[in-house]
């Protein structure tokens, strides 16, 4: 259940790093694929980014703006659409660079390439895309001094829920790694995991981070936040269909961890909970907080399928 006010809000507040600085934002539809508001969205923003063809796809049906993709590897049948869909192709190596950016370029868009600058900000190893062994982006020792032709911007991404804090240390690293190939980019992607609509977020130093790499190397700079687009902006509302009695109450949903709040299981992650008391809907406590304490799970076939304990 979205509320419509409340997303209002976020994208106000991205609209105004929009206007102060003039970086172009793009929702990161991994994150936040709602259509149904892309009409919204579509006011406030420059358009989305995609991590496949199908999230392209529903980005140029149902969102009106630039429409970027990156993944870890293309399938060789998905380029052709891929480069009448996207305005940028954004590859992850040298190899994929070389076998698919002729027909993007023949498309006459753009493509780009993803950096790994080996600066981890990400405190949760499985959202830390600079982690050692990480297979996303080229290292510094791996690309050349000059960028390969037809490469138009570079793309890093190495946040996870994060302050302009931590893009300011991230921004120290890739120009001391990458800054004579930054210096032949016409654009520069920040990534996502910027939480830029979280209450007490430095706006201040996300501009100044902004405007001074835009000043540093004269190349227009792209954000893809996606949880910022819709952070507390709705819930998930369930129903318990059964109570099921094992060393305490479980409460089986009519949802899933598994299925609809992935990041439960693989953060993890324990989602604020609103339920009944006293006919009004107040924030459940933790396990042995208040009178009575349950555990909320799925109904999928998942045994692991635990939402959390909540009092």
């Amino acid at each position: 259940l979205i509320d419509e006010a409340a997303l209002r809000r976020n994208l106000e507040i991205l609209r105004g790093v929009r206007e102060r600085t003039g970086c172009k934002i793009l929702l990161a539809q991994k994150a936040f694929s709602m259509f149904a508001v892309y009409p919204i969205i579509g006011e406030y923003l420059d358009g989305a980014t995609a991590s496949g063809l199908f999230e392209a796809r529903l980005a140029a049906e149902e969102l009106q703006g630039e429409n970027h993709v990156f993944s870890a590897a293309y399938r060789a049948g998905d380029i052709p659409e891929l480069a009448r869909l996207c305005d940028h192709v954004v590859f992850n190596s040298c190899a994929q660079l070389r076998a698919y950016a002729p027909q993007v370029l023949a498309a006459g868009k753009q493509a780009g390439l993803r950096i790994n600058p080996e600066h981890s900000e990400g405190a949760v190893a499985i959202y830390n895309p600079c982690s050692p062994g990480s297979r996303l982006g080229i290292r510094p020792h791996q690309l050349p001094e000059t960028l390969p032709e037809g490469i138009s911007g570079l793309h890093f991404h190495t946040l996870c829920e994060q302050g302009s804090d931590a893009l300011e240390r991230t921004l120290d690293a890739v120009e001391a790694r990458f800054g004579k190939q930054l210096a032949q980019c016409k654009w520069i992607n920040f990534g996502g995991g910027h939480h830029i609509t979280r209450e007490g977020y430095d706006l201040d130093r996300l501009c100044r981070c902004i405007t001074r790499m835009q000043q540093n190397y004269g190349a227009q700079i792209y954000l893809e936040p996606g949880e910022a687009v819709a952070l507390n902006a709705g819930w998930l509302v369930a129903t318990v269909l059964d109570v099921v009695q094992a060393d305490m109450p479980i409460a089986i949903l009519d949802t899933s961890a598994s299925c609809h709040m992935p990041d439960v299981l693989e953060m993890p992650y324990r989602p604020n909970l609103l339920a009944p008391e006293d006919g009004e809907l107040r924030l459940a406590g933790e396990n042995g907080e208040k009178a009575w304490t349950c555990r909320l799970a799925g109904k999928s076939c998942l045994a692991g399928d635990v939402i959390g304990e909540y009092s």
